[in-house]
C-alpha cells in the first residue's frame, strides 16, 4: 500500500480514538486532533506508535479556521496532505433551549459543524488534484430525529447531515466521496452521565440490547475509506435498530 494518511479530528478518546487506532493497524499515517488535554492526546499517540506507523498529534480546536489552517501546514510539511478526512470532533449539551446561552449555542456549532467545513475545505484542494479523496462525517441519529433537550446538538448534527448530501454531488466528478455515519447509543464518555438505572432503561429501548463499541464504529468508518467507490452522500445509520 502506497502511505496513505488519515486524519480524525476529535480523536484522543472515545470514537475517534478507535477509529485512528484502526487506520494505524492498518498502516496508515495516522493525524490526531484534540481541544484540550494534551495528556491524553499524547498518550493516543504513543499507543499509534506501538503499531509501527508514524502518528502526528495536534492541540487545538478546529473549528477555529486559522488552528485548522495550522494543523494542515503541519501536516502537509511531514506526510505531503491529507488523503481521508474523518470529522469526529463534537461536543453535546444537555438543557432546555431556553436556558441556553448564546455563546453555549455559538460552541455547539462551531465545534460539530463549524469544524467540518474548515477541514473540508482545506483538504478538498489536494484530493480535487489527486482525484482520490475519502470523506467520512461521524453524525448522529439526533440529526435524522432529533432530541429533546438537545436541540442545539440535533441541528448540528443534522447540518452535518445535510452537508454530507450536498458535498457528496460536488465533489463525486473528482473520484472522491463523502458519507456520514449517524450512530446511535455508543459505549463513550458521552454517555457516562446516565445513572444505572436510566442507561439500563435506554438499553432496553435498544433491539440488540445494547449500546454499540467505538470499535464497530470504526470498522464501519474504515470500510468506508475503503470499499466501494459508487457509494457516496449517504447518512448510514449504525444505532442497533434503536430509531
Amino acid at each position: 500500500m502506497n502511505k496513505k494518511t488519515v486524519l480524525v479530528t476529535g480523536s484522543s478518546r472515545g470514537i475517534g480514538k478507535a477509529i485512528a487506532v484502526k487506520f494505524a493497524k492498518e498502516g496508515y499515517q495516522v493525524v490526531i486532533n484534540g481541544a484540550h488535554q494534551e495528556d491524553v492526546l499524547q498518550n493516543t499517540k504513543n499507543e499509534i506508535e506501538s503499531y509501527q506507523v508514524p502518528c502526528h498529534a495536534f492541540l487545538g480546536d478546529l473549528g477555529q479556521y486559522e488552528q485548522a489552517k495550522e494543523l494542515f501546514t503541519q501536516v502537509k510539511q511531514r506526510f505531503g496532505n491529507v488523503d481521508i478526512l474523518i470529522n469526529n470532533a463534537g461536543i453535546s449539551y444537555i438543557g432546555l433551549l431556553s436556558d441556553m446561552t448564546p455563546n453555549e449555542w455559538d460552541k455547539i456549532i462551531r465545534t460539530n459543524l463549524t469544524s467540518v467545513f474548515n477541514c473540508c475545505s482545506l483538504a478538498i484542494p489536494h484530493m480535487v488534484k489527486n482525484q482520490f479523496g475519502k470523506i467520512i462525517n461521524i453524525s448522529s441519529v439526533w440529526g435524522n430525529v432529533g432530541a429533546s433537550c438537545e436541540v442545539a446538538y440535533s441541528a448540528s448534527k443534522g447540518g452535518m447531515n445535510a452537508f454530507t448530501k450536498a458535498l457528496a454531488k460536488e465533489l463525486a466528478p473528482s473520484n472522491i466521496q463523502v458519507n456520514a455515519i449517524a450512530c446511535g447509543a455508543i459505549d463513550t464518555q458521552m454517555n457516562h452521565f446516565l445513572a444505572d438505572d436510566e442507561l439500563r432503561q435506554l438499553i432496553d429501548e435498544i433491539p440488540t440490547n445494547r449500546l454499540g463499541r467505538p470499535e464497530e464504529v470504526a470498522d464501519l468508518v474504515y470500510y468506508l475509506a475503503n470499499k466501494n467507490e459508487y457509494l457516496t452522500g449517504q447518512v448510514i445509520q449504525l444505532d442497533g435498530g434503536w430509531i
